[in-house]
């Protein structure tokens, strides 16, 4: 093996690695956003993405994912992956399906079944979430073909996790409290210092998320590479910044949640552009995304009251799906605002509807079956107690 494939391959496990620690920082997210009594839950069905997307997409959604196209929908399917000579990207793509997997967790935090949510997560990582990457990142799927771009998966990994969150809390109905008369009660999460460092955390991961999709660093690579670093992290900023203001003037002081929200709004919003887009166009995806989550978290808690206790669905689902679409606005290559028309951004919203639609449907479908059969819910006992303590008998603050 010559001394660039050498690096390219150390790159994409080395991008791997940081993405993997992604895991950390949404268990703490999550733990921060919500209540002590139900920590643990929370470690636990974070833990969980991470062992069962690790298995099954091994075991058969690698090649679902990334198998020879099937009439450009999915792959051809074959049981426990062992080609030698792409082991590093079965791990690289291991720790994205693990990723979208943990996105419905906070979404449906504090008051859903252990059980039912290892199931979820399991078709998650085997049949949603890599049936719908196929179509655009095997190479010859559909959407490939139509020209839609998602270089690091705004809406492959981030809208996908969002919308099945949507439909799970939904399905998964309000923590008791929550809403009374009508009225959106907040619940406030135990421990923001907690959360914060998950931020800090994912925002890290993130430069391996978007600058190892590059799959490469030697070359002409390393100038791709970094300017990708440079586009995730510009829109990160400005989106913190901008949710800090929009969420001082609403609520008459600057809200750290929201603030944490944003930041993470920004690096959804950029992922799919971060190769597409020039610095200046990245920060103002940034800004979008940034004033786009708070009004967003704002519109699903208290107009359509869906109870999500971390704001996920706003943060993956709709900023994902606008962080997509403004690649067909802001690509220097074929964008509106570069005389490329407005041919991308309707191949862009093709996209983004096609697998927005495709994650609600089979969200639907899983839920109303787990439903009928396991159930979603725990007993209102259960949940007054908290989850760790029926769920797996034991707390994770202790006297």
């Amino acid at each position: 093996m010559d001394t660039n494939s050498v690096l390219d391959l150390m790159w994409i496990i080395i991008s791997g690695i940081l993405v993997f620690f992604m895991q950390a920082g949404f268990t703490l997210v999550e733990t921060g956003f919500t209540r002590a009594k139900n920590a643990g839950n929370i470690i636990m069905k974070n833990l969980m993405d991470l062992c069962i997307g690790s298995l099954g997409f091994w075991a058969i959604g690698y090649t679902i994912m990334y198998g020879d196209t099937i009439g450009a929908f999915v792959g051809s399917p074959s049981l426990f992956f062992s080609d030698a000579e792409n082991m590093h990207n079965l791990f690289f793509q291991t720790v994205f399906a693990a990723t979208a997997a943990t996105i419905v967790s906070g979404a449906i935090a504090e008051r859903t079944k252990f059980t039912t949510y290892l199931i979820f997560s399991l078709v998650m990582t085997v049949f949603i979430y890599p049936i719908s990457g196929h179509w655009v990142w095997q190479g010859e799927g559909w959407l490939t073909n139509l020209g839609f771009i998602d270089f690091a998966g705004s809406t492959v990994v981030h809208s996908v996790g969002g919308w099945a969150a949507l439909v799970a809390a939904f399905m998964v109905g309000p923590r008791i409290g929550k809403y009374t008369n009508g009225k959106s009660n907040a619940i406030q999460g135990h421990n923001l210092l907690i959360g914060a460092l998950g931020v800090f955390i994912l925002w890290l991961g993130w430069f391996g998320f978007n600058a190892g999709s590059q799959l490469a660093i030697s070359g002409d690579n390393a100038i791709a590479v970094a300017g990708i670093v440079i586009t995730t992290n510009l829109a990160a900023a400005a989106a913190a910044i901008t949710a800090l203001f929009v969420s001082w003037g609403i609520y008459g002081k600057p809200d750290i949640s929201m603030t944490l929200n944003g930041a993470l709004a920004g690096l959804v919003g950029i992922t799919a552009g971060c190769a597409a887009v020039s610095p200046m166009g990245a920060f103002i995806i940034g800004i979008i995304a940034g004033a786009l989550v708070v009004f967003s978290i704002e519109f699903i808690d208290k107009k359509l009251k869906i109870d999500d206790p971390v704001g996920a669905v706003s943060v993956h689902g709709v900023c994902g799906a606008v962080g997509t679409l403004l690649v067909g606005v802001f690509a220097t290559d074929g964008g509106l605002l570069y005389g490329g028309g407005f041919h991308q951004l309707g191949v862009q919203a093709t996209g983004v509807f096609a697998i927005g639609a495709w994650a609600i449907a089979c969200a639907f479908v899983l839920l109303f079956i787990l439903k009928k059969t396991v159930g979603l819910r725990v007993s209102k006992e259960e949940e007054v107690d908290g989850l760790d303590i029926h769920e797996h008998k034991s707390n994770v603050y202790n006297n």
